[in-house]
């Protein structure tokens, strides 16, 4: 069967006005109403459009444009429509579109509109009237000037262009030129015109003369034929002259290493070998018969003659065969499940006019489906095809949606940072786009990629994952298995929990849990620091676990995450266990001796967790211990001896208390003010014994010496010790004492005290005044002493009177006669006893040369009675040492004296005698009996 294809040709615009069409902001403007082309050639045809922005209250966008003849009173695009197939585009750009037609043939002749359609419901327009495209031929006119010469015209039904022709002459490439040619010709010559540009598509050869002349005339310029068919190309070619040789040849085929400008006959090329026959049905008619059409078949066939003196140049153009295979295209589709409505075209790059088809589902005929079209519910299993009638043995391959989906992946084991590419496949025509998934627990998956290969340029551990591919045709879809990407990686910087979290307390169980993101699995190993800051081995596994943790457990711990792959970096954690105080310890500062007014610190610290607060006490005797200080630190700034004593402190925090044992401040200090104590207390009694004590706070204790005071108020030592014992304390013993508190640290004397010993009277001393002579008439005082303590009361009596003749220690007599002459005696009595002396007067007869005789006698006896005194107070004091306690309160005393009175003019004198006694005596007593008598004399003037 053959198939007809039209000749390429120019496109002439016959009229260039343009058109403007629109409504409400719909609009279509066409550059041209009318175009002539020249069948066989390319034609454009543009517009531009608008339209409204929103339409009824919506946002309007375009949705569809196309291009279209009228067909049954219905827009009609022509992408879809059969007879254009494969010679139909549109380039459309910036609201302007252009339809380009290819290889014109007459029955393109047509008006063609543009057609806008919306996302609104009735935003349709189309631009109305359209343009109208007709075709026309080229022809050569001849016009002969005589028998050589010619005027040749190159002509169309079109306005055509006056330049750029080209000539042929007898099948060669003459010259170009304009549409006008004058030529000098031979009467076999033969000429044909084309337009520059298009030189495949020339106007048949015209014979100058009108006779036969040498000719080759192709009865068609292109033959569109199914793959798989067969072709006849056929042409006519005459010559007046015997003819030696003809064949078929395309200059398009390789010369396989001859001479190019040589053309190759068909019949002897390998290629074509058993499938080329010449057939030559009629004189000067020849046809080439392809069989068996393939692809490569495609190409330009030409016809060549010789005679003995002419041959037809090969420069002139032939028949174009295009072999075709024909497709299916998928219009318009519905997705369902399992179904797929769709509408399918059988298309091939060029249609054979008036041809029926075949349609085939599953290779089985579909009955009553003639058109290039078919519409139906297509399963996802089903394979359509179809085929031109009458060639139903080269269907176009089926089309069917995608199956027998398969995903491939690197076989080895995927390492992080490597590239990793997975490439899904399938069966499916058309072919199907790629479109990649990952599995989440997300029901809507993100799309990761769309195309056959997935590529993981840098895979990374968050790459691991389930993965699918789907493939999609316009017929269905269809979804790869899983497949798992299994990312192999060194540990991820691990990661340190605590369990439990909150504080941890001593003798708690914790657990320390290593993670890191690893795969494989990591080993874990844990590393403590040490006091010099470096890392020592501590345990393997992901967990470390202190069943009763100690305070000693605190500190930093790491963890290192290992596999086959590498090692992580070290992460750490603090591991902080509280406990309560431990038992504190004191240190005193500075450590040696302490001394008074010194600064000292005690400082109490406790190992404890969290840290601990401090409080300060010093112990006494009571239950309620007072509180000194809350701070670690307990500072005196001038310690006093008060301040010694024992001191404890007590640590505390949250979890407990802890409390020290007492240390003890021992403040040295040099001798405080001593105090002195005398016992007994009460008075003091000659002869009784008596104790000082001395006694001063001091620290180390004090040493003592005592002091008394002379009558030069000069101090002595007495004694060394904290006492002085007066066991027989005398009168002489009194006096002013102090004592002396000395240690190493300095020294301090007490206040004086003053010692007072009670006594009773000493004997009495009686003194006479005037103690020179005495003149009878003149006045006499007798003055009476003792010593005593308290001071004694003083009594005077004259010898046989009861009745005291004064009281006082002076006992004056204003007018001394005889007759006051005889024994007077002083009595001295305190609390504790009584002492006596007497004195008597004894008047005398005087002349003055008796006074030495009277004198001597009473120096000699005074005398006399005060060593007898003396004797008797010594055997008294020896006698109450040894019975101090039965000394009688009232002892009674007597000592005697003699004093001489000697009168201013008398011839008699006063004899005194004043005697001491040691015993007791009665009052009336004689005083004659008194051995220590002392005697005054008188003088009596005469």
């Amino acid at each position: 069967m053959s198939l007809t294809a039209a000749a390429s040709g120019l496109v002439v615009f016959l009229l260039s006005v343009s058109v403007v069409q629109g409504l409400d902001g719909w609009g279509v403007t066409y550059s041209s109403t009318e175009i002539c082309a020249v069948k066989g050639s390319t034609v454009e045809i543009s517009c531009s459009y608008t339209y409204p922005s929103t339409w009824e209250g919506s946002v309007n966008t375009v949705k569809k444009t196309f291009w279209f003849k009228q067909k049954d009173g219905e827009p009609v695009d022509l992408t879809t429509v059969s007879e254009y197939a494969g010679r139909v585009e549109y380039l459309c750009e910036n609201n302007i579109c252009t339809l380009r037609i290819r290889n014109l043939s007459e029955s393109d002749s047509a008006e063609y509109r543009f057609r806008i359609e919306t996302n609104q419901a009735g935003g349709t327009y189309s631009g109305s009237p359209g343009v109208t495209l007709s075709l026309t031929d080229l022809s050569v006119q001849v016009e002969r000037k005589d028998s050589s010469r010619a005027n040749l015209k190159c002509q169309s039904s079109c306005d055509l262009p006056d330049d750029d022709y080209v000539w042929y002459k007898n099948g060669g490439n003459t010259l170009s030129g304009t549409s006008s040619l004058q030529v000098d010709f031979n009467y076999l010559d033969s000429y044909s015109c084309a337009l520059k540009g298009f030189e495949d598509s020339p106007s048949p050869s015209v014979c100058v003369t009108g006779r036969d002349s040498n000719t080759v005339t192709y009865t068609e310029g292109s033959i569109c034929a199914p793959r798989g068919s067969s072709v006849d190309i056929s042409c006519r070619y005459s010559s007046n002259d015997c003819i030696t040789s003809k064949f078929w040849f395309s200059p398009e085929r390789s010369h396989q290493g001859q001479n190019p400008s040589q053309p190759e006959d068909l019949s002897e090329d390998s290629q074509y070998a058993g499938r080329v026959q010449i057939l030559e049905t009629e004189r000067g008619r020849s046809t080439l018969r392809i069989s068996d059409l393939r692809d490569s078949d495609s190409a330009q066939y030409r016809f060549t003659f010789k005679t003995p003196s002419f041959e037809w140049r090969s420069d002139f153009p032939g028949t174009t065969l295009t072999v075709t295979a024909l497709q299916v295209q998928v219009i318009t589709e519905t997705y369902g499940q399992p179904y797929t409505y769709a509408e399918l075209k059988c298309h091939s790059s060029c249609s054979p006019a008036g041809v029926s088809y075949v349609w085939f589902k599953n290779n089985e005929k579909i009955r009553d489906q003639t058109r290039s079209s078919y519409k139906g519910w297509i399963q996802l299993a089903d394979m359509i095809s179809c085929a031109f009638e009458g060639h139903e043995k080269f269907p176009s391959p089926a089309v069917y949606a995608p199956r027998r989906l398969s995903l491939s992946r690197p076989s080895a084991e995927i390492r992080e940072g490597s590239s990793v590419t997975l490439t899904c496949s399938s069966d499916a025509n058309p072919a199907a786009n790629y479109t990649w998934y990952k599995e989440n627990r997300n029901p809507d998956l993100p799309l990761l990629s769309e195309g056959p290969q997935l590529v993981l340029s840098s895979i990374q551990s968050s790459d691991s994952g389930q993965y699918f591919c789907s493939a999609t045709n316009e017929l269905g879809r269809s979804r790869s298995v899983n497949s798992f990407i299994n990312v192999k990686y060194a540990p991820k910087l691990p990661s340190v929990s605590v369990s439990p979290s909150a504080e941890i307390e001593e003798g708690s169980s914790v657990t320390l849990t290593c993670s890191s993101d690893a795969n494989p699995a990591a080993n874990y190993t844990w590393y403590k620091r040490n006091r010099n800051t470096q890392l020592s081995y501590f345990s393997e596994g992901q967990q470390l676990s202190f069943s009763s943790i100690q305070s000693s457990d605190s500190g930093r711990y790491f963890c290192r995450a290992e596999n086959k792959l590498g090692r992580s970096t070290y992460t750490n954690t603090f591991i902080n266990v509280k406990y309560a105080p431990r038992l504190p310890s004191v240190s005193v500062s500075p450590s040696g001796e302490i001394e008074e007014g010194s600064s000292v610190t005690l400082t109490c610290s406790s190992d404890a967790n969290p840290a601990a607060t401090y409080t300060w006490y010093k112990k006494n005797g009571h239950a309620d211990v007072p509180l000194l200080s809350e701070r670690p630190q307990l500072v005196f700034r001038s310690i006093q001896s008060s301040d010694s004593g024992q001191y404890f402190c007590s640590a505390e925090n949250s979890l407990g208390r802890s409390r020290f044992e007492n240390t003890f401040i021992n403040v040295k200090y040099a001798p405080k003010l001593p105090s002195v104590s005398v016992s007994p207390s009460a008075e003091i009694k000659e002869g009784s014994s008596v104790t000082l004590t001395c006694s001063s706070d001091a620290n180390p204790a004090a040493n003592y010496t005592w002091y008394k005071e002379d009558q030069n108020a000069d101090f002595s030592s007495v004694n060394e010790g904290p006492r002085l014992v007066l066991s027989s304390i005398q009168s002489s013993d009194s006096g002013q004492y102090f004592c002396r508190a000395e240690n190493l640290l300095g020294s301090t004397r007490s206040e004086s005290i003053s010692i007072d010993v009670k006594y009773a009277p000493k004997p009495p001393s009686v003194s006479v005044r005037p103690s020179a002579e005495i003149e009878e008439g003149s006045s006499v005082t007798l003055t009476c002493s003792s010593d005593a303590n308290p001071a004694a009361n003083y009594t005077w009596y004259k010898e046989d009177e009861d009745s005291p003749k004064a009281s006082g220690q002076i006992f004056t007599i204003t007018d001394f006669r005889a007759e006051h002459s005889g024994s007077y005696s002083c009595g001295a009595q305190n609390k504790l006893g009584r002492s006596n002396s007497t004195l008597t007067l004894i008047v005398v007869g005087g002349s003055r040369w008796l006074l030495p005789f009277v004198t001597i006698p009473v120096v000699l006896l005074a005398v006399i009675s005060l060593s007898v005194f003396l004797w008797i107070r010594k055997k008294r004091a020896s006698r109450d040492s040894a019975e101090p306690e039965e000394r009688p309160d009232h002892t009674e005393e007597e000592s005697s004296s003699t004093t001489r009175t000697h009168g201013a003019t008398g011839s008699h004198g006063v004899r005194c005698r004043q005697v001491q006694q040691c015993c007791p005596r009665t009052r009336g007593q004689d005083p004659e009996e008194d051995p220590a008598a002392l005697y005054s004399t008188v003088n009596k003037s005469r």
